[in-house]
């Protein structure tokens, strides 16, 4: 998988065609590395479920920035999507889980006056915290609480995965970012907890509508499916 953003929305309205779901990804570099969106879409597509995704994502971007500067309310306003997925930083810290659930309310309210409904993709914090795994899902569980969301919990799916094997490499070398692993199963994350089903027997290879592709080992794909599945049931608040 490549490591750049997807192309992003410009001024116009995405034009988006009968798909089975549209789907808008507001959030960071957590968000757009390795064409994660992108993966979604091809897990929908081995399927036969389509997804239109559109991404409006820049590095370090949170709610609040999301509110007040870029793309991400015109792209909102200007398309009919059914879930709009939202993702800032892990938000452990007091004062940031305030300012995140703030701003998500804030983000929310325009979310559902276009029709749509928000989905919390809770996200994980860096190697060298991984004490605080239970702050952050708690963020976003309050986070998606506060406006009736969904909660996706792909943070959950990391730790579910190293349970099973506490040496997959899920953090790229700066110890904050996903790896192509790591993108992968947010990615069986967000899938299941969009189409109300199990990643399980996905395959290990999908082909994305860039061009290129996302893979992991076989034995190392059920692995992460049947982290995905557990997380999500545990967790996840559709």
């Amino acid at each position: 998988m490549q490591h750049r953003p997807q192309r992003r929305p410009g001024p116009g309205t995405p034009r988006l065609g009968s798909a089975d779901l549209r789907v808008l990804f507001l959030g960071s570099s957590l968000t757009y590395n390795h064409d994660m969106p992108l993966v979604v879409q091809a897990f929908a597509r081995e399927v036969g479920k389509s997804v239109e995704a559109v991404t409006v994502a820049k590095g370090g971007f949170s709610f609040e920035d999301h509110c007040n500067r870029g793309a991400a309310l015109s792209t909102i306003r200007k398309s009919n999507w059914n879930f709009v997925v939202m993702q800032q930083g892990p938000s452990t810290l007091p004062a940031s889980r305030r300012n995140m659930r703030e701003w998500g309310r804030r983000l929310a309210g325009h979310i559902r006056e276009a029709g749509a409904r928000p989905a919390l993709y809770m996200v994980w914090p860096g190697e060298d915290r991984l004490t605080y795994f239970d702050e952050v899902r708690t963020s976003y569980q309050l986070a998606a609480e506060d406006v009736d969301g969904m909660m996706i919990p792909a943070g959950e799916a990391w730790r579910a995965a190293w349970r099973r094997d506490p040496n997959i490499p899920l953090y790229r070398k700066d110890r904050e970012h996903p790896s192509p692993t790591g993108s992968f199963l947010v990615a069986l994350s967000i899938f299941g907890m969009l189409f109300s089903r199990s990643p399980v027997g996905l395959p290990a290879r999908v082909r994305l509508s860039n061009g290129t592709f996302a893979q992991v080992p076989p034995g190392l794909a059920t692995i992460l499916q049947e982290s995905a599945a557990e997380a999500n049931e545990t967790y996840g608040r559709r």
